[in-house]
């Protein structure tokens, strides 16, 4: 049962309650950080724990009720901002070079290759293929915060901290427009059921297409813009400060014109890296080391308050295979595509565990396919479109699965990073 000052908080959302709780969750957080770095697990894990314990998934002690999530969502946003501009930071061209080819390679074929191997795991299970292509195109999608996070808490340094960047950081582009071509195909098949058609093939394949381009031309300016402004700027309160800005610009931008935060920020950071010398870039990079571990707590916090345990008893056969599949694509196509691209072998060994991650961006999508699935094919005996039928399977299966690969990805990145002999002292 509720007490009456969180009934209170949720009709009204009484600032003082919001801010009270956010303190009293972050001290919280902070021993559960250390409780799961004591039993040799990520301290993100802690972190992810009491945001469940504390959402909606228990009743009885929902603090971070609906509408409180709503309100703390920018929390979310400016992290995965802050997460977006350090990947980009790290992506030198010249370390890229060094990676070789090679990167390219386990970029192409883990996303590629989860897309094929759910779509088809799915379309066996089903016979269902608009569902089939539309799962598949959830598969490549990646959680870069919790990769970003377990690099940055033990201090990880080597190759494969690097192509873990690197992965993290494009295949989410690359996941977008395999999402554009999986949904383009899916829609023009239930259009089919009914003798609709609702649009060409190009025109829905436009969409992503332009939402990748604009992300990197608006990163390109406004990574630009930030280089002019930070070049003579010493102090690093006045760094910080001026990055903040910056990143808010480019998640604000991409929230209004619906460009992708992640790419925005990416390309800031990138463009920074690639055009400023060394000494600049540590100067700028250097004060968000002490920010990122505030905003890691927050934004796994939140994160595990938006994880619906309840929804577990219902994953299903379609989930497991999911689960399956998207583990089997990812972790088999980057070892494949890092033998096609001769990395080393730590590389090809390891880096397919340390992008398992998945929440936000395969979150996204599925609501995205709910929304504009709705209404679309032929109406089953229930009087439900067999595009409804769709999303509302996708939005509860995806839902499930980001809990597991939310709680074992984060794990299986710290396992690589340990095995590769690239951790620092915690």
């Amino acid at each position: 049962m509720s007490t009456p000052i969180i009934e209170h908080a949720a009709s009204g959302l009484n600032q003082g309650y919001i801010f009270t709780l956010v303190g009293a969750a972050l001290i919280v957080c902070f021993y559960a950080g250390g409780l799961a770095r004591k039993i040799k697990l990520p301290s993100l894990i802690g972190f992810m724990i009491v945001g469940a314990i504390f959402g909606p998934s228990f009743k009885q002690i929902t603090l971070f009720t609906t509408e409180i999530q709503h309100s703390l969502s920018f929390i979310t946003q400016i992290a995965l901002g802050f997460v977006a501009f350090s990947i980009g930071s790290e992506l030198s061209i010249k370390s890229l070079r060094r990676l070789g080819s090679g990167i390219i390679w386990i970029i192409l074929t883990e996303s590629f290759l989860a897309f094929f191997i759910v779509t088809t795991l799915i379309w066996l299970v089903t016979k269902d293929l608009p569902m089939a292509l539309v799962f598949g195109a959830m598969a490549p999608a990646s959680a870069p915060a919790g990769t970003v996070a377990i690099i940055q808490e033990y201090k990880a340094k080597g190759s494969l901290t690097q192509a873990l960047y690197a992965v993290v950081g494009f295949d989410d582009g690359l996941a977008i427009f395999i999402f554009g071509f999986a949904s383009a195909v899916a829609k023009t098949l239930l259009d089919s059921e009914t003798g609709n058609a609702s649009g060409s093939f190009l025109d829905t394949m436009m969409v992503p297409t332009k939402e990748i381009a604009l992300s990197i031309v608006v990163g390109v300016v406004l990574g630009f813009i930030f280089c002019q402004i930070v070049r003579k700027i010493q102090n690093s309160r006045d760094m910080l400060i001026v990055v903040f800005a910056v990143v808010m610009i480019g998640t604000g931008l991409s929230e209004m014109w619906h460009l992708s935060l992640i790419l925005t920020n990416m390309v800031i950071g990138f463009v920074l890296v690639n055009t400023r010398r060394e000494a600049l870039v540590h100067r700028v990079t250097a004060p968000l080391l002490e920010v990122m571990p505030l905003t890691f707590v927050l934004f796994f916090c939140l994160a595990g308050s938006h994880l619906q345990i309840s929804a577990l008893p219902a994953l299903g056969s379609i989930g497991l295979v999911y689960i399956i599949g998207r583990s089997v694509g990812l972790v088999g196509g980057a070892r494949l595509g890092a033998t096609f691209g001769h990395v080393e072998e730590k590389i090809k060994k390891y880096v397919g565990m340390g992008i398992l991650s998945q929440a936000g961006v395969a979150i996204g999508l599925a609501l995205i396919v709910g929304k504009d699935f709705a209404g679309l094919g032929a109406i089953n005996e229930a009087g439900i479109s067999h595009g409804t039928e769709i999303g509302i399977k996708v939005i509860t299966t995806i839902t499930a699965t980001c809990i597991f690969f939310e709680i074992i990805g984060p794990i299986l990145t710290k396992i690589a990073l340990e095995k590769a002999g690239e951790i620092g002292k915690a």
